[in-house]
């Protein structure tokens, strides 16, 4: 059962809310980050090989990643609070999960623009990437709506982003997705190896968002690629962890961000539906909770003074969970 479902419901035939009055959509500024189509990626099964020097960039990151948006309240606080974020915590770059950000299933072409617009440079995906159907021919367009690169090969849109952030370091995204009670799509773990494979030398950042349901699956991923990344984060069960931390080799890590949208649910959607679920065991309606919005994210910080993982990254110096309210 997907966790990102509670208690195997339908998905909900209410078309998302459009914004109130006095709620348009806030651009922090007019700076976008540098688009890297993905074909200029080097091809699998082939090495990247290139000599970059750093000229007048400060060799440091903060990266800010936003916890699964859920709905409009998980939209609206983004769009409340990411602007003074962003501004007061000087963050480079903002990576957020996207995939639940449609009435709390899947998202569209027109909340990817809006969440864009917001000041959020990449958009990881999940098992709920393909819920709208009006996303299959957008994925082509939009290379920073990433969705699992371990689907099979075929589906439309990609798993990995190489773009430039506000600093001047070039950085890499790439979404994975767990096997373990999950669809069984190909192996997350090799097809991180040949994604990694793909990823030009000058990149300095390398960021992972392991969507998967077992904190086993998520921890071992952590493991694997220990000094080959610059961090791991999982998603999918929208409940924070509290086990962030810097690996030996320099890689930053946390089992589960958590959820960017109403707490006062379960897992985001309305307690009551879900409650008569598990009591009943009959088919039930899902809706987007309300109440008690937070904000669950975790902010990077690399290390610019050691040197770099063993794959030529940047190591993070720290791992920090952040939690914001609506005020």
């Amino acid at each position: 059962m997907c966790t990102a479902c509670p208690a195997g419901g339908y998905l909900s035939g209410r078309a998302e809310e459009e914004p109130r009055a006095g709620q348009e959509s806030l651009t922090v500024g007019s700076w976008r980050p540098t688009i890297s189509e993905v074909h200029g990626l080097a091809l699998h099964g082939q090495a990247v090989r290139s000599i970059f020097v750093f000229c007048g960039v400060k060799e440091s990151m903060r990266v800010l990643f936003v916890g699964d948006i859920v709905g409009s309240p998980g939209r609206q606080i983004v769009r409340d609070r990411l602007a003074d974020i962003v501004a007061q915590r000087r963050i480079d770059l903002v990576i957020a999960n996207g995939e639940n950000s449609a009435s709390g299933f899947g998202i569209t072409p027109r909340l990817a623009e809006e969440l864009l617009r917001m000041g959020i440079d990449v958009l990881t995906g999940g098992n709920h990437s393909w819920d709208r159907k009006e996303i299959l021919e957008f994925l082509p367009h939009e290379p920073r709506l990433l969705r699992p690169a371990n689907f099979p090969g075929g589906n439309p849109g990609s798993g990995l982003y190489v773009g430039t952030a506000k600093n001047g370091l070039k950085y890499a995204v790439l979404n994975l997705q767990g096997r373990v009670f999950m669809t069984p799509i190909d192996d997350p773990f090799r097809k991180a190896d040949s994604e990694l494979a793909r990823i030009p030398e000058d990149v300095a950042f390398v960021f992972v968002d392991m969507h998967a349901e077992t904190t086993s699956e998520k921890i071992a991923m952590g493991w694997y690629l220990d000094g080959r990344v610059t961090v791991v984060v999982g998603t999918h069960t929208h409940v924070t962890t509290a086990d962030e931390h810097v690996y030996p080799q320099g890689t930053a890590y946390i089992t589960d961000v958590g959820m960017t949208g109403p707490h006062g649910g379960v897992i985001g959607m309305d307690r009551n539906g879900i409650i008569t679920k598990f009591l009943n065991g009959l088919p039930a309606r899902f809706d987007v909770a309300s109440g008690d919005v937070q904000m669950n994210c975790v902010l990077i910080e690399t290390d610019d003074e050691g040197p770099r993982n063993a794959a030529g990254r940047l190591r993070a110096r720290s791992i920090e969970r952040l939690r914001f309210c609506i005020d």
